[in-house]
C-alpha cells in the first residue's frame, strides 16, 4: 500500500530492496532469541544509509533530516525495527554541531564507514527520569581527565556500540544560576573503559530491544573527550531533540503503513459467513480511520522536517509530529490485531511483534503527556504545569 504523500523514490526503493532481504522470519528468530540484528545493521551501515546526516566532508551522504526520516520509515514499513540503530543518526549531531574540528575528523569518518558505532546515549537515570536537570551522575575534573560516578538506565545498544554519548553534572546543582547549567557531554570510548569503572546490566523487556542499566564507579574519561564547553551540555542535548522527534515520528509512520497493509490484505482474503471480512464496516471503519490518522501524521512529519532542514524553529512541529505519529501507529496496530482476530496473536503473522515494538513510542523517547505539556506551555501560552 502506497501513501499519497510518498516522496524520494530514489531513497525508498534501494532501502526497501535492502530490507527485503531481511524477512519476517529473520526478525521473528531474533525476537524469540532476544538477539541484536547484527547482520541487518551491518548491511545498512555498509550501504551508507546510517551516515545520511554526516556531511560529505566527513564521509557521509550530507542529506537532510527529511531524507533521513524516509530511510527509517522504510525500515519499519517493511517490517523491520529501526530502534536497533536509529540513535546513530541523531546522536551524531551533537558531535557535528558542538564538537571540535579534531573530534569531528577523529570520529565522524569512522562512524560513517562503520568502523565505529555510535549507538548509545547515556542520559536517563532511575531516580530522575525525564527531569534531566536533576540527574545525579557526576564528572569531576582531575588533571587531564574527568572522573565519572553514578548510574544510567534505559541506555540502549551500549553492548553493540563502540562509543557512548554521556551527560553528567560537572557543577553541582546548588551552584548554578539556571538548573540547565552545569551539565556536560562526553564521548566515551567503550572499548577503552571495559572493566575499568563501568559495568552494564541488561534489562529484559517486552520486545527485543537491547537496553541496560549502566553503573559508573570512578570511570576516567580523557578531558579531550568533552564535547563543546563544560557546563553547556544540556542545551547541546536539547539541540538534537527535534531531530530525534522527527526521526521517531517517521518510524511510527512506517509502522502505521505496515499494519494497514497487513490488515487490508488479510481483510480482503479472510472469508467468514460467506463474505470477506473487509466487507464489514466493523472492519472497514477502524482501518479507514487509522489510514487517515497516519496520513495526517505524515504531513506533520514532512512539515517539521522541512523547517528543520531550513534551520528554522520547529520544536512545536517536531513534538506534534511525534505525538500524532505515535498515536496513529498505535491505532493502526490495534486495528490490525483486531482484524486478524486470533491469528493476530500468532507469532508467524508478525502482528504481535510489531504491536509490542510500536507500543514503545507512547512512552519513549518522550511520553505523550510531556509533549502535551510542551504544547500547552510553549504553543498555547498556558502556565507551566511542572
Amino acid at each position: 500500500m502506497d501513501s499519497k504523500l510518498d516522496k524520494f523514490p530514489e531513497i525508498r526503493e534501494p532501502v526497501r530492496a535492502l530490507c527485503g532481504r531481511y524477512t519476517g522470519e529473520y526478525w521473528r528468530k531474533l525476537d524469540e532469541a532476544r538477539e541484536y540484528p547484527e547482520e541487518f545493521v551491518a548491511a545498512l551501515t555498509q550501504a551508507g544509509w546510517l551516515a545520511a546526516l554526516i556531511p560529505a566532508d566527513y564521509g557521509g551522504a550530507g542529506l537532510g533530516i527529511t531524507e533521513a526520516s524516509v530511510i527509517l520509515e522504510e525500515i519499519n514499513r517493511t517490517g523491520g525495527n529501526s530502534a536497533a540503530c536509529h540513535a546513530q543518526m541523531y546522536i551524531m549531531g551533537t558531535i557535528l554541531r558542538h564538537g571540535s574540528e579534531d573530534q569531528k575528523r577523529r570520529y565522524l569518518p569512522r562512524i560513517a564507514s562503520g568502523a565505529l558505532r555510535l549507538q548509545a546515549f547515556g542520559v536517563t537515570e532511575p531516580t530522575t527520569g525525564t527531569d534531566t536537570t536533576k540527574l545525579k551522575t557526576t564528572a569531576v575534573r582531575k588533571g587531564d581527565r574527568y572522573v565519572v560516578n553514578g548510574q544510567k538506565v534505559w541506555t540502549s545498544r551500549v553492548q553493540h556500540s563502540d562509543l557512548m554519548l554521556l551527560l553528567a553534572r560537572t557543577t553541582p546543582l546548588p551552584e548554578v544560576k539556571r538548573k540547565g547549567d552545569g551539565l556536560s557531554v562526553f564521548l566515551v570510548e567503550l572499548g577503552a573503559v571495559a572493566g575499568k569503572g563501568m559495568s552494564v546490566r541488561p534489562i529484559r523487556n517486552m520486545m527485543n530491544h537491547e537496553t541496560n542499566e549502566v553503573f559508573f564507579d570512578n570511570l576516567e574519561v580523557p578531558a579531550e573527550n568533552l564535547i563543546g564547553e563544560e557546563g553547556k551540555g544540556f542545551r547541546y542535548i536539547l539541540d538534537g531533540m527535534n531531530a530525534e522527534r522527527i526521526l521517531i515520528a517517521a518510524e511510527c509512520i512506517g509502522d502505521g503503513y505496515w499494519f494497514l497493509e497487513k490488515a487490508i490484505a488479510y481483510a480482503k482474503e479472510r472469508v467468514v459467513f460467506d463474505r470477506p471480512i473487509g466487507q464489514n464496516q466493523g472492519i472497514q471503519f477502524p482501518l479507514a480511520k487509522a489510514y487517515v490518522d497516519v496520513e495526517a501524521a505524515n504531513l506533520m512529519r514532512y512539515r517539521a522536517a522541512e523547517l528543520f532542514d531550513r534551520g528554522e524553529a520547529c520544536g512545536a512541529e517536531a513534538n506534534m509530529a511525534k505525538l500524532l505519529a505515535a498515536d496513529a501507529s498505535w491505532e493502526a496496530a490495534n486495528a490490525a490485531l483486531q482484524t486478524h482476530g486470533g491469528f493476530g496473536f500468532a507469532a508467524e503473522y508478525d502482528i504481535e511483534r510489531k504491536f509490542r515494538e510500536t507500543r514503545l513510542f507512547q512512552v519513549a523517547p518522550i511520553s505523550t503527556n510531556l509533549i502535551l505539556s510542551y504544547v500547552a506551555e510553549h504553543v498555547l501560552g498556558l502556565p507551566r504545569s511542572f
